[in-house]
C-alpha cells in the first residue's frame, strides 16, 4: 500500500459541529487552491514584467511631451495670473527710504556718541585744543585792541591838527 493511500485514510474524519465542518471544507479548499495559486503568482509576475517593458517608453514619450509642450503653456498662464494678482507698489514702498535714512543716521549718531565717551584721551587734547585756541584768540584781541588804540591816537592827533588854528598855521 502507498503512502498516500495511508494518509487518506486518515484525513477522512467525521466532524461533529457545523464548525468543524466548516473548518474541514476551508482545508481542503486550501490543499486544492495552493497549487494553482503559485502558478497564478507565476503568470502575474510576467505579466507585471511585460506590462512595465511596454509602459516604460511611452511614460518617457509622454514626459518630454509635457516638459517640452504643456509645462511652458501652463509656465506662461501661471506668470500671467501671478502679474494680474499682484498689487501695485504699496505706501509703504514709498515710505522705506526715509526711514531708512532716518534709521541709518540714528545708528551712525549712536556710535558716534559712544566712540566719544569711550575715547576720554581724545576728550581731553580736545579740551587742551579748545584752551590754546582761546588763549591764542586773547592775545589777537589784546593786540587788535592796543592796535586800535593807537590808531585812535594818530587820528586824534591829525584831527586837533587840523581843528587848531595854532598848529596848523593860522588856517581854520
Amino acid at each position: 500500500m502507498s503512502l498516500t493511500m495511508k494518509k487518506r485514510r486518515v484525513d477522512i474524519v467525521v466532524p461533529t459541529t457545523r464548525l468543524d465542518q466548516i473548518k474541514t471544507q476551508a482545508t481542503r479548499a486550501a490543499g486544492r487552491v495552493g497549487p494553482m495559486a503559485a502558478g497564478a503568482r507565476e503568470i502575474a509576475a510576467h505579466t507585471v514584467d511585460d506590462a512595465r517593458v511596454w509602459a516604460a517608453p511611452r511614460l518617457e514619450r509622454a514626459a518630454h511631451a509635457v516638459e517640452e509642450q504643456i509645462a511652458p503653456r501652463v509656465s506662461a498662464m501661471l506668470s500671467d495670473a501671478a502679474k494680474a494678482v499682484n498689487p501695485r507698489k504699496s505706501v509703504r514702498s514709498r515710505r522705506r527710504w526715509p526711514v531708512l535714512t532716518l534709521v541709518t543716521g540714528v545708528a551712525l549718531g549712536a556710535v558716534g556718541y559712544l566712540m566719544y565717551r569711550n575715547n576720554q584721551q581724545w576728550a581731553d587734547t580736545m579740551r587742551e585744543t579748545g584752551m590754546e585756541a582761546g588763549e591764542r584768540i586773547g592775545e589777537k584781541a589784546a593786540e587788535t585792541g592796543r592796535k586800535a588804540a593807537e590808531a585812535g591816537e594818530r587820528l586824534a592827533e591829525k584831527t586837533e591838527k587840523t581843528t587848531d588854528p595854532r598848529r596848523s598855521g593860522g588856517k581854520p
